[in-house]
Protein backbone atom coordinates (compact mmCIF):
# COMPACT_ATOMS: atom_id res chain seq x y z
CA UNK A 1 0.00 0.00 0.00
CA UNK A 2 1.87 3.32 -0.98
CA UNK A 3 0.62 6.87 -1.10
CA UNK A 4 1.83 9.73 -3.20
CA UNK A 5 -0.24 12.50 -1.52
CA UNK A 6 -1.95 13.08 1.52
CA UNK A 7 -5.71 12.45 1.35
CA UNK A 8 -7.90 15.67 1.02
CA UNK A 9 -10.39 16.64 3.81
CA UNK A 10 -14.08 16.91 3.59
CA UNK A 11 -13.37 20.65 2.59
CA UNK A 12 -11.12 19.36 -0.12
CA UNK A 13 -8.02 20.96 1.28
CA UNK A 14 -4.49 18.40 1.88
CA UNK A 15 -2.23 18.24 4.05
CA UNK A 16 1.09 19.46 2.67
CA UNK A 17 3.97 17.10 2.57
CA UNK A 18 6.79 19.65 3.99
CA UNK A 19 8.67 17.53 6.78
CA UNK A 20 11.94 15.87 5.86
CA UNK A 21 13.42 12.89 8.04
CA UNK A 22 14.77 14.81 10.57
CA UNK A 23 12.11 17.87 11.12
CA UNK A 24 9.91 14.87 11.90
CA UNK A 25 12.31 12.85 14.45
CA UNK A 26 12.83 16.63 15.90
CA UNK A 27 9.19 16.54 16.75
CA UNK A 28 9.22 13.23 18.46
CA UNK A 29 12.11 14.54 20.33
CA UNK A 30 10.36 17.21 21.42
CA UNK A 31 7.40 15.35 22.33
CA UNK A 32 8.92 12.84 24.41
CA UNK A 33 10.99 15.84 26.77
CA UNK A 34 14.32 14.63 27.05
CA UNK A 35 14.51 16.56 30.39
CA UNK A 36 12.50 14.46 32.12
CA UNK A 37 15.46 11.76 33.06
CA UNK A 38 15.86 14.05 35.65
CA UNK A 39 12.31 14.44 36.69
CA UNK A 40 12.23 11.29 37.54
CA UNK A 41 15.52 10.44 38.62
CA UNK A 42 15.24 10.24 41.97
CA UNK A 43 12.26 8.07 41.88
CA UNK A 44 13.90 5.24 40.16
CA UNK A 45 16.82 5.39 41.66
CA UNK A 46 14.71 4.30 45.21
CA UNK A 47 12.89 2.15 43.30
CA UNK A 48 15.38 0.36 41.64
CA UNK A 49 18.44 0.44 44.31
CA UNK A 50 20.50 3.17 42.01
CA UNK A 51 20.34 1.69 38.99
CA UNK A 52 18.63 4.13 36.93
CA UNK A 53 20.51 3.39 33.46
CA UNK A 54 19.31 -0.15 34.15
CA UNK A 55 15.87 0.85 33.91
CA UNK A 56 16.32 2.61 30.88
CA UNK A 57 18.43 0.10 29.02
CA UNK A 58 15.33 -2.47 29.55
CA UNK A 59 13.00 0.13 28.50
CA UNK A 60 15.26 1.00 25.32
CA UNK A 61 15.01 -2.56 24.10
CA UNK A 62 11.48 -3.10 24.39
CA UNK A 63 10.97 0.34 22.75
CA UNK A 64 13.25 -0.74 20.13
CA UNK A 65 10.74 -3.92 18.77
CA UNK A 66 7.88 -1.63 19.27
CA UNK A 67 9.05 1.10 16.91
CA UNK A 68 10.32 -1.70 14.95
CA UNK A 69 6.61 -2.91 14.50
CA UNK A 70 5.55 0.73 14.52
CA UNK A 71 7.49 1.46 12.08
CA UNK A 72 6.01 -1.85 9.40
CA UNK A 73 2.70 -0.56 10.42
CA UNK A 74 3.76 3.14 9.20
CA UNK A 75 4.38 1.78 6.31
CA UNK A 76 1.75 -0.63 5.69
CA UNK A 77 -0.97 2.40 6.21
CA UNK A 78 0.63 5.35 5.52
CA UNK A 79 -1.54 7.36 6.48
CA UNK A 80 -1.74 9.85 9.92
CA UNK A 81 -1.91 6.66 11.95
CA UNK A 82 -1.82 5.38 15.74
CA UNK A 83 -2.15 2.32 17.56
CA UNK A 84 -5.69 2.09 17.64
CA UNK A 85 -5.77 2.96 13.84
CA UNK A 86 -3.39 0.02 13.35
CA UNK A 87 -5.75 -1.97 15.88
CA UNK A 88 -8.77 -1.64 13.61
CA UNK A 89 -7.03 -1.82 10.02
CA UNK A 90 -5.66 -5.21 10.92
CA UNK A 91 -7.48 -6.81 13.86
CA UNK A 92 -11.00 -5.79 14.60
CA UNK A 93 -12.65 -2.62 14.78
CA UNK A 94 -14.26 -2.82 18.07
CA UNK A 95 -10.94 -4.08 19.36
CA UNK A 96 -9.52 -1.05 17.92
CA UNK A 97 -11.89 0.99 20.02
CA UNK A 98 -11.01 -0.70 23.19
CA UNK A 99 -6.93 0.50 22.64
CA UNK A 100 -8.04 3.92 21.73
CA UNK A 101 -9.96 3.92 24.45
CA UNK A 102 -7.57 2.48 26.82
CA UNK A 103 -5.15 5.22 25.02
CA UNK A 104 -6.91 7.71 25.57
CA UNK A 105 -5.67 7.88 29.46
CA UNK A 106 -2.69 8.74 28.19
CA UNK A 107 -3.58 11.93 25.67
CA UNK A 108 -6.58 13.23 29.20
CA UNK A 109 -2.98 13.04 31.77
CA UNK A 110 -0.38 14.17 29.64
CA UNK A 111 -0.85 17.43 30.45
CA UNK A 112 -1.55 16.89 33.74
CA UNK A 113 2.19 15.40 33.87
CA UNK A 114 3.47 18.51 32.25
CA UNK A 115 1.58 20.90 34.88
CA UNK A 116 3.08 19.06 37.56
CA UNK A 117 6.63 19.11 36.54
CA UNK A 118 6.29 23.08 36.19
CA UNK A 119 4.77 22.65 39.52
CA UNK A 120 8.01 21.26 40.69
CA UNK A 121 10.13 23.75 39.09
CA UNK A 122 8.57 26.77 40.32
CA UNK A 123 8.21 25.29 43.69
CA UNK A 124 11.97 25.09 44.23
CA UNK A 125 12.39 28.20 42.81
CA UNK A 126 10.35 29.89 45.31
CA UNK A 127 9.86 27.58 48.12
CA UNK A 128 7.40 30.31 49.75
CA UNK A 129 4.95 30.07 47.09
CA UNK A 130 2.00 27.25 47.51
CA UNK A 131 2.07 24.72 44.83
CA UNK A 132 -1.56 25.15 43.63
CA UNK A 133 -0.93 28.43 42.55
CA UNK A 134 1.66 27.56 40.06
CA UNK A 135 -1.00 24.73 38.64
CA UNK A 136 -4.10 27.18 38.77
CA UNK A 137 -0.91 29.80 36.65
CA UNK A 138 -0.01 27.06 34.01
CA UNK A 139 -3.22 25.83 33.58
CA UNK A 140 -4.63 29.51 32.77
CA UNK A 141 -1.85 30.51 30.90
CA UNK A 142 -1.52 27.28 28.43
CA UNK A 143 -5.27 27.08 28.07
CA UNK A 144 -5.73 30.36 27.32
CA UNK A 145 -3.22 30.01 24.59
CA UNK A 146 -4.14 26.90 22.82
CA UNK A 147 -7.79 28.50 23.23
CA UNK A 148 -7.00 31.05 20.88
CA UNK A 149 -4.59 29.32 18.70
CA UNK A 150 -3.84 25.42 17.68
CA UNK A 151 -1.23 26.54 15.74
CA UNK A 152 2.70 25.35 16.05
CA UNK A 153 5.49 25.15 13.91
CA UNK A 154 8.42 22.68 13.70
CA UNK A 155 10.88 25.32 13.92
CA UNK A 156 9.74 26.65 17.20
CA UNK A 157 9.89 22.82 18.33
CA UNK A 158 13.81 22.63 17.44
CA UNK A 159 14.83 25.64 18.68
CA UNK A 160 13.09 24.37 22.21
CA UNK A 161 14.55 21.01 21.58
CA UNK A 162 18.44 22.16 20.47
CA UNK A 163 18.67 23.82 23.76
CA UNK A 164 17.66 21.66 26.04
CA UNK A 165 19.88 19.30 25.38
CA UNK A 166 22.50 21.92 24.87
CA UNK A 167 22.16 22.46 28.70
CA UNK A 168 22.07 19.20 29.37
CA UNK A 169 25.29 18.08 27.53
CA UNK A 170 26.78 21.01 29.51
CA UNK A 171 26.00 19.40 32.62
CA UNK A 172 27.19 15.89 31.35
CA UNK A 173 30.71 17.80 30.83
CA UNK A 174 30.14 19.96 34.46
CA UNK A 175 29.31 16.04 36.04
CA UNK A 176 32.58 14.11 34.30
CA UNK A 177 34.75 17.10 35.54
CA UNK A 178 33.12 16.30 39.36
CA UNK A 179 33.77 12.85 39.01
CA UNK A 180 37.80 13.38 37.87
CA UNK A 181 38.05 15.11 41.37
CA UNK A 182 36.95 12.43 43.02
CA UNK A 183 33.24 13.28 43.75
CA UNK A 184 30.50 10.68 43.66
CA UNK A 185 31.59 7.15 42.63
CA UNK A 186 34.83 9.22 41.67
CA UNK A 187 35.34 7.42 38.39
CA UNK A 188 33.70 7.76 34.96
CA UNK A 189 33.85 3.86 33.86
CA UNK A 190 32.26 1.71 36.28
CA UNK A 191 29.20 -0.82 35.77
CA UNK A 192 27.97 0.32 39.30
CA UNK A 193 25.10 2.36 37.61
CA UNK A 194 23.96 -0.39 35.67
CA UNK A 195 24.94 -3.80 38.20
CA UNK A 196 25.47 -4.48 41.92
CA UNK A 197 25.05 -6.77 44.69
CA UNK A 198 21.84 -5.48 45.92
CA UNK A 199 20.05 -5.03 42.36
CA UNK A 200 17.29 -7.50 41.64
CA UNK A 201 15.78 -8.04 38.64
CA UNK A 202 12.13 -7.38 39.94
CA UNK A 203 13.73 -3.54 41.09
CA UNK A 204 14.91 -3.01 37.67
CA UNK A 205 11.84 -3.73 35.72
CA UNK A 206 9.74 -1.55 38.31
CA UNK A 207 12.07 1.22 36.91
CA UNK A 208 11.42 0.25 33.58
CA UNK A 209 8.05 0.70 33.95
CA UNK A 210 8.27 4.20 34.76
CA UNK A 211 10.95 5.59 32.46
CA UNK A 212 8.27 3.87 29.71
CA UNK A 213 6.86 7.21 30.46
CA UNK A 214 9.94 8.87 29.09
CA UNK A 215 9.57 7.30 25.67
CA UNK A 216 6.41 8.29 25.34
CA UNK A 217 5.83 10.65 22.15
CA UNK A 218 7.94 8.11 19.60
CA UNK A 219 4.96 6.66 18.40
CA UNK A 220 3.27 10.31 18.16
CA UNK A 221 5.41 10.73 14.94
CA UNK A 222 2.91 9.16 13.06
CA UNK A 223 0.65 11.75 12.82
CA UNK A 224 3.13 13.16 10.36
CA UNK A 225 2.68 10.27 8.34
CA UNK A 226 0.49 12.76 5.63
CA UNK A 227 3.07 15.36 5.68
CA UNK A 228 6.16 13.77 5.31
CA UNK A 229 7.82 14.77 2.35
CA UNK A 230 7.89 10.70 1.57
CA UNK A 231 6.04 7.59 3.22
CA UNK A 232 9.16 5.46 3.28
CA UNK A 233 10.58 7.41 5.43
CA UNK A 234 8.22 7.12 9.01
CA UNK A 235 9.92 3.77 9.27
CA UNK A 236 13.54 5.12 9.47
CA UNK A 237 11.88 8.30 11.46
CA UNK A 238 10.19 6.47 14.32
CA UNK A 239 13.32 4.37 14.88
CA UNK A 240 15.45 6.77 15.00
CA UNK A 241 13.66 8.99 17.30
CA UNK A 242 13.79 6.05 19.79
CA UNK A 243 17.38 5.40 18.99
CA UNK A 244 18.38 8.82 19.75
CA UNK A 245 16.05 9.45 22.68
CA UNK A 246 17.00 6.43 24.33
CA UNK A 247 20.55 7.05 23.82
CA UNK A 248 19.95 11.17 25.31
CA UNK A 249 17.95 9.00 28.75
CA UNK A 250 20.77 6.54 28.76
CA UNK A 251 23.87 8.79 28.95
CA UNK A 252 22.33 11.19 30.96
CA UNK A 253 20.82 8.83 33.56
CA UNK A 254 24.41 6.85 33.57
CA UNK A 255 26.39 10.44 34.78
CA UNK A 256 24.56 11.66 37.19
CA UNK A 257 23.90 7.77 38.62
CA UNK A 258 27.66 8.05 38.94
CA UNK A 259 27.65 11.46 40.78
CA UNK A 260 24.41 10.61 42.82
CA UNK A 261 25.40 6.56 43.63
CA UNK A 262 22.25 6.64 46.49
CA UNK A 263 19.15 8.37 46.13
CA UNK A 264 19.61 9.42 49.79
CA UNK A 265 21.38 12.55 48.55
CA UNK A 266 17.72 13.86 47.45
CA UNK A 267 14.86 15.41 49.68
CA UNK A 268 11.54 13.36 49.70
CA UNK A 269 9.44 15.68 48.51
CA UNK A 270 11.93 16.28 45.01
CA UNK A 271 11.61 12.06 44.55
CA UNK A 272 8.06 12.67 44.32
CA UNK A 273 7.76 15.76 42.50
CA UNK A 274 10.96 16.68 41.05
CA UNK A 275 14.62 16.34 41.53
CA UNK A 276 15.62 18.44 38.20
CA UNK A 277 16.40 21.14 40.67
CA UNK A 278 17.79 19.38 42.99
CA UNK A 279 20.31 17.95 40.59
CA UNK A 280 20.68 21.45 38.93
CA UNK A 281 21.34 22.57 42.67
CA UNK A 282 23.49 19.77 44.13
CA UNK A 283 26.27 20.20 40.86
CA UNK A 284 26.56 23.53 39.38
CA UNK A 285 24.81 25.90 42.53
CA UNK A 286 22.13 28.24 41.96
CA UNK A 287 23.09 29.19 38.61
CA UNK A 288 22.81 25.91 36.98
CA UNK A 289 19.64 25.05 38.90
CA UNK A 290 18.26 27.87 37.20
CA UNK A 291 19.76 27.01 33.94
CA UNK A 292 18.71 23.50 33.99
CA UNK A 293 15.38 24.08 35.15
CA UNK A 294 14.54 27.10 32.02
CA UNK A 295 15.71 23.85 29.93
CA UNK A 296 13.17 21.81 31.59
CA UNK A 297 10.86 24.63 31.73
CA UNK A 298 11.24 25.29 27.92
CA UNK A 299 10.72 21.72 27.10
CA UNK A 300 7.76 20.84 29.13
CA UNK A 301 6.27 24.11 28.20
CA UNK A 302 6.47 22.74 24.63
CA UNK A 303 5.93 19.36 25.47
CA UNK A 304 2.75 20.65 27.53
CA UNK A 305 0.92 22.73 24.60
CA UNK A 306 1.24 19.93 22.40
CA UNK A 307 -0.62 17.22 25.00
CA UNK A 308 -2.99 19.70 25.57
CA UNK A 309 -4.01 20.80 22.01
CA UNK A 310 -3.16 17.21 20.80
CA UNK A 311 -6.19 15.58 23.20
CA UNK A 312 -8.28 18.47 22.24
CA UNK A 313 -8.34 17.72 18.53
CA UNK A 314 -8.77 13.81 19.74
CA UNK A 315 -11.81 14.91 22.13
CA UNK A 316 -13.43 16.87 18.44
CA UNK A 317 -12.52 14.36 16.30
CA UNK A 318 -14.82 12.16 18.49
CA UNK A 319 -17.62 14.02 19.10
CA UNK A 320 -17.54 14.96 15.59
CA UNK A 321 -18.34 11.09 14.89
CA UNK A 322 -20.66 10.58 17.77
CA UNK A 323 -18.17 8.33 20.14
CA UNK A 324 -19.16 11.56 22.06
CA UNK A 325 -21.91 13.76 22.68
CA UNK A 326 -21.57 15.96 19.37
CA UNK A 327 -22.97 19.02 20.66
CA UNK A 328 -20.44 19.35 23.54
CA UNK A 329 -17.27 17.81 22.39
CA UNK A 330 -17.93 18.36 18.36
CA UNK A 331 -18.18 22.46 19.05
CA UNK A 332 -15.33 24.59 17.21
CA UNK A 333 -15.66 28.28 17.87
CA UNK A 334 -16.33 30.49 15.15
CA UNK A 335 -13.90 33.36 16.27
CA UNK A 336 -11.26 31.60 17.32
CA UNK A 337 -11.84 28.07 14.77
CA UNK A 338 -10.39 25.85 17.71
CA UNK A 339 -12.62 23.23 19.77
CA UNK A 340 -12.57 25.86 22.98
CA UNK A 341 -14.95 23.30 24.96
CA UNK A 342 -12.54 20.49 24.71
CA UNK A 343 -9.72 23.00 25.83
CA UNK A 344 -11.33 24.40 28.64
CA UNK A 345 -12.35 21.01 29.77
CA UNK A 346 -8.44 19.52 29.46
CA UNK A 347 -7.65 22.87 31.46
CA UNK A 348 -9.85 22.11 34.16
CA UNK A 349 -8.80 18.33 34.40
CA UNK A 350 -5.24 19.68 34.23
CA UNK A 351 -6.09 21.45 37.81
CA UNK A 352 -6.22 17.78 39.50
CA UNK A 353 -2.25 18.12 39.03
CA UNK A 354 -2.26 20.41 43.00
CA UNK A 355 -3.40 16.75 44.39
CA UNK A 356 -1.33 14.06 42.83
CA UNK A 357 2.66 13.25 42.29
CA UNK A 358 4.04 12.61 39.29
CA UNK A 359 5.02 9.12 39.77
CA UNK A 360 1.51 8.24 40.09
CA UNK A 361 0.51 10.00 37.43
CA UNK A 362 3.17 8.73 35.02
CA UNK A 363 2.40 5.33 36.21
CA UNK A 364 -1.86 5.58 35.07
CA UNK A 365 -0.29 7.22 31.59
CA UNK A 366 1.80 3.89 31.33
CA UNK A 367 -0.82 1.65 31.83
CA UNK A 368 -2.22 2.65 28.54
CA UNK A 369 0.36 3.31 26.62
CA UNK A 370 1.85 -0.31 27.15
CA UNK A 371 -1.59 -1.74 26.36
CA UNK A 372 -0.98 0.27 23.30
CA UNK A 373 2.71 -1.04 22.38
CA UNK A 374 1.65 -4.32 23.40
CA UNK A 375 -1.26 -4.19 20.53
CA UNK A 376 0.92 -2.96 17.69
CA UNK A 377 3.04 -5.31 18.12
CA UNK A 378 -0.04 -7.53 17.69
CA UNK A 379 -1.16 -5.73 14.48
CA UNK A 380 2.12 -6.46 12.75
CA UNK A 381 1.15 -10.57 13.54
CA UNK A 382 -2.47 -9.62 12.32
CA UNK A 383 -1.63 -7.63 9.41
CA UNK A 384 0.86 -9.64 7.73
CA UNK A 385 1.40 -12.70 9.27
CA UNK A 386 -2.23 -13.55 8.99
CA UNK A 387 -3.80 -10.78 6.58
CA UNK A 388 -1.32 -11.33 3.66
CA UNK A 389 -0.11 -14.84 4.43
CA UNK A 390 3.74 -13.90 4.80
CA UNK A 391 4.23 -16.49 7.01
CA UNK A 392 5.76 -19.35 4.86
CA UNK A 393 9.39 -18.45 4.75
CA UNK A 394 12.31 -18.44 7.93
CA UNK A 395 12.53 -14.44 6.82
CA UNK A 396 8.93 -13.88 7.07
CA UNK A 397 8.03 -15.83 10.34
CA UNK A 398 11.32 -13.94 12.12
CA UNK A 399 10.37 -10.01 10.73
CA UNK A 400 6.40 -10.81 11.13
CA UNK A 401 5.87 -12.65 14.04
CA UNK A 402 8.93 -13.70 15.58
CA UNK A 403 10.07 -10.16 16.81
CA UNK A 404 6.66 -8.81 17.04
CA UNK A 405 6.18 -11.41 19.32
CA UNK A 406 8.89 -10.62 21.46
CA UNK A 407 8.24 -6.87 21.63
CA UNK A 408 4.33 -8.21 22.95
CA UNK A 409 5.89 -10.60 25.42
CA UNK A 410 8.28 -7.61 26.79
CA UNK A 411 5.61 -4.72 26.66
CA UNK A 412 2.92 -7.47 28.57
CA UNK A 413 6.05 -7.97 31.18
CA UNK A 414 6.30 -3.91 31.72
CA UNK A 415 2.60 -3.78 32.02
CA UNK A 416 2.20 -6.74 34.72
CA UNK A 417 5.24 -4.61 36.85
CA UNK A 418 3.07 -1.25 37.00
CA UNK A 419 1.83 0.35 39.97
CA UNK A 420 -0.95 -1.77 41.75
CA UNK A 421 -3.11 1.54 41.35
CA UNK A 422 -2.42 1.95 38.34
CA UNK A 423 -3.70 -1.74 37.41
CA UNK A 424 -6.52 -1.33 39.25
CA UNK A 425 -7.76 2.44 37.98
CA UNK A 426 -6.86 1.39 34.20
CA UNK A 427 -8.97 -2.33 34.30
CA UNK A 428 -11.68 -0.14 35.56
CA UNK A 429 -11.31 2.47 33.01
CA UNK A 430 -11.11 -0.75 30.01
CA UNK A 431 -14.47 -1.80 32.11
CA UNK A 432 -16.43 1.82 31.46
CA UNK A 433 -14.91 1.40 27.95
CA UNK A 434 -16.26 -1.89 26.69
CA UNK A 435 -19.94 -1.04 28.42
CA UNK A 436 -19.89 2.09 26.57
CA UNK A 437 -18.81 0.64 23.49
CA UNK A 438 -21.78 -1.99 23.96
CA UNK A 439 -23.50 1.09 24.27
CA UNK A 440 -22.52 2.53 20.74
CA UNK A 441 -22.65 -0.80 19.07
CA UNK A 442 -26.42 -1.73 20.29
CA UNK A 443 -24.43 -4.66 21.46
CA UNK A 444 -22.17 -5.36 18.99
CA UNK A 445 -25.13 -5.14 16.69
CA UNK A 446 -23.80 -1.17 14.82
CA UNK A 447 -20.65 -0.63 13.30
CA UNK A 448 -18.18 1.12 15.94
CA UNK A 449 -17.56 4.46 15.12
CA UNK A 450 -13.18 5.57 14.60
CA UNK A 451 -11.57 7.94 16.55
CA UNK A 452 -8.34 8.56 15.53
CA UNK A 453 -7.49 12.08 16.57
CA UNK A 454 -5.44 12.76 12.97
CA UNK A 455 -8.82 12.52 11.26
CA UNK A 456 -10.01 15.29 8.95
CA UNK A 457 -12.02 17.32 11.30
CA UNK A 458 -13.72 19.94 9.41
CA UNK A 459 -16.92 18.59 8.20
CA UNK A 460 -19.12 14.63 8.73
CA UNK A 461 -19.03 11.75 6.44
CA UNK A 462 -21.69 10.39 4.68
CA UNK A 463 -21.67 7.20 6.84
CA UNK A 464 -21.89 8.95 9.72
CA UNK A 465 -25.13 11.18 8.64
CA UNK A 466 -26.50 7.73 7.58
CA UNK A 467 -26.65 6.45 10.80
CA UNK A 468 -28.16 9.25 12.06
CA UNK A 469 -31.08 8.82 9.76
Amino acid sequence: MTTTSAPATASGARLKRNLGLWAIVGLGLGYMTPTVVFDTFGMVSRDTNNVVPSAYLVALIVMMFTAVSYGKMAGAIPSAGSAYTYVRESVHPNVGFMVGWTSLIDYVLLPMVNCLIIRSYLGALFPEVPGWIWVVIYCAVVTTVIYLTMRGTSNINMILLVFSIVVMAVFVVMVIAQLMRGEGQGTVASVQPFFHDAVTLGAVLTGATIVCFSFIGFDAVTMYAEEAKSPKIMPKAILYTVIIGGAIFLITAYFTQLRFPSSSAFPQEAIEDSTLPEIGLQVGGPTLQAVLTAAGFAATLASGLASHASVSRMLLVMGRNNVLPRRFFGHINAKTHTPTFNIVLVGLISLLAAAFTLEMIAAFINFGALIAFTFVNVSVIAWFAIRKGRRHTVKDIFTFIVLPGIGMLLTGVLWANLHVDALIGGSIWMGIGLIYLLVLTRGFRRKVAAFDENQPVTGFSKAIKTDEK
